[in-house]
C-alpha cells in the first residue's frame, strides 16, 4: 500500500469508522499525514445514483435543484471573488465546474460572462447538466482519468469534491494542465489537522462512505505548489462571507424560532476564521491555487 498523495509505504491503519451500515477503514499516511480509505477503484465511484440525490441512500447528497434559489446566494457570492482572483490574460473566459452536480455554480458562472463547463462522475446528474448547458460543457467520467483540454479554463472549482476522489493528486495535475497562466482554482474541503476533527476522531462528520481523501492544510499546500501551482493561500472556513451562509440556511426555516441557528452559525464562521499557534480551531478550509 503506498500514499497516493507522496507515494510513501509508511502507511498505518488509523482506525475503522463503525457508524453506517457498512463499516470501514482509514488508513494515514506517517510521512504527509494523509488519509484514506483504501478499496478498489471499481468501487471509489459506486455511489452516485439517482438514490444519492434523493436521500434514499446510506450516504446521500441533497438535491440542489430543490433550493437553488437560495443557493444561488452563495454561489453568486463564491464566483465573484473567484473571478477576482483570475489572472489569466486572455479574453476568452472559461470556468470549470468539478463535481458540477446538476449544474448550479455552472449557471452563475454563464450569467457572469464566463462560458461554462463540467466534470460529472454521475451519470444522473450530468445527464441533466448535459440537457441544461449542451453535452460539449459536461464531461461524464472521474476527472483524474478525463482528456481535459490543455491551457483552456481560466477557473476551476473542486467543492467539497476532492474528498471524494479515488486519485487526488492525479486529479489536480489534471486540472493544473488545464488552466491557462495566472488561472485559479479554488478547492473547498476538509482540514484533518484541524481541532474540530482530531476532538471528533472517528466520529468526526466528514468520515463519510463516499469520502475516500482527507487532507490537512500542510499536505494540500505542499502537494499543490509541487504539482507546479505558484501560489497558494489558505482560508478558514469559506471565503464568501457570513450573510449569505445566513440567508441560504434561512430557506429552509419553518418560524422565527429557527432564526436561533443563525447563533450557532455565526460562532462556527468567526471561530473557523481563528488559528491559535498555527492551530486551526474548526476543519473548514478553502485553498486558492493559481497557475
Amino acid at each position: 500500500m503506498r500514499c497516493k498523495l507522496c507515494d510513501s509505504e509508511k502507511i498505518k491503519l488509523k482506525f475503522r469508522v463503525d457508524l453506517f451500515e457498512k463499516p470501514f477503514d482509514i488508513y494515514e499516511c506517517q510521512d504527509c499525514r494523509f488519509q484514506f480509505q483504501d478499496l478498489p477503484e471499481k468501487e471509489a465511484y459506486r455511489f452516485y445514483h439517482e438514490d444519492y440525490y434523493r436521500g434514499k441512500a446510506d450516504f446521500s447528497y441533497l438535491d440542489e435543484r430543490k433550493n437553488e434559489k437560495a443557493s444561488r446566494i452563495v454561489w453568486k457570492k463564491r464566483f465573484e471573488k473567484l473571478k477576482s482572483q483570475d489572472k489569466s490574460e486572455d479574453s476568452d473566459k472559461r470556468f470549470l465546474d468539478v463535481g458540477c452536480s446538476f449544474g448550479g455554480l455552472m449557471q452563475v458562472g454563464k450569467e457572469k460572462g464566463y462560458d461554462s463547463y463540467g466534470v460529472e462522475v454521475s451519470e444522473y446528474s450530468g445527464q441533466f447538466a448535459r440537457e441544461r448547458f449542451g453535452a460539449s460543457k459536461v464531461f461524464l467520467g472521474n476527472v483524474e482519468n478525463l482528456l481535459l483540454p490543455k491551457d483552456y479554463f481560466s477557473m476551476a472549482t473542486l467543492i467539497e469534491v476532492l474528498e471524494h476522489l479515488f486519485e487526488p493528486r492525479k486529479a489536480l495535475e489534471n486540472i493544473f494542465l488545464s488552466l491557462k497562466k495566472g488561472g485559479v482554482l479554488l478547492i473547498q474541503t476538509a482540514d484533518m489537522a484541524g481541532l474540530q476533527a482530531a476532538l471528533g476522531g472517528k466520529d468526526y462528520h466528514y468520515y463519510l462512505p463516499g469520502h475516500l481523501s482527507y487532507f490537512n492544510r500542510k499536505n494540500l499546500e505542499k502537494t499543490l505548489r509541487k504539482i507546479g501551482f505558484s501560489s497558494v493561500s489558505f482560508i478558514g472556513g469559506v471565503e464568501f462571507g457570513l450573510l449569505p451562509k445566513l440567508f441560504k440556511s434561512s430557506a429552509g426555516f419553518k418560524n422565527l424560532l429557527s432564526y436561533r441557528s443563525w447563533l450557532r452559525i455565526s460562532f462556527y464562521h468567526f471561530l473557523s476564521k481563528v488559528n491559535v499557534f498555527g492551530l486551526h480551531l474548526t476543519s473548514s478550509m478553502v485553498m486558492l491555487a493559481h497557475r
